[in-house]
């Protein structure tokens, strides 16, 4: 984070956790299709359409991020 890159900029955070959950899905070199898959067999129903959109726009929330992240694997988040 610069200086110039506050607490309250919004982009920047987007950004931020939309790299992050890409860049997990992206080691597991897991499609959209497959996380819509495993998450119906968790009783959530997301489209693969759905999921590309919201990582793209960085517009999720803490529970979508999770959900996702526990689907592909991913036991350990490093958010430095």
């Amino acid at each position: 984070m610069t200086e110039q890159t506050t607490v309250l900029d919004d982009a920047y955070w987007k950004g931020y956790v939309r790299g992050l959950l890409k860049a997990e899905i992206a080691r597991r070199n897991i499609s959209y299709v497959e996380i819509s898959e495993r998450l119906a067999a968790q009783g959530i129903h997301e489209s693969p359409q759905n999921i590309s959109n919201k990582i793209a726009r960085g517009t999720f929330g803490a529970i979508f991020m999770v959900q996702v992240l526990r689907v592909i694997g991913c036991e350990e988040l490093n958010v430095k």
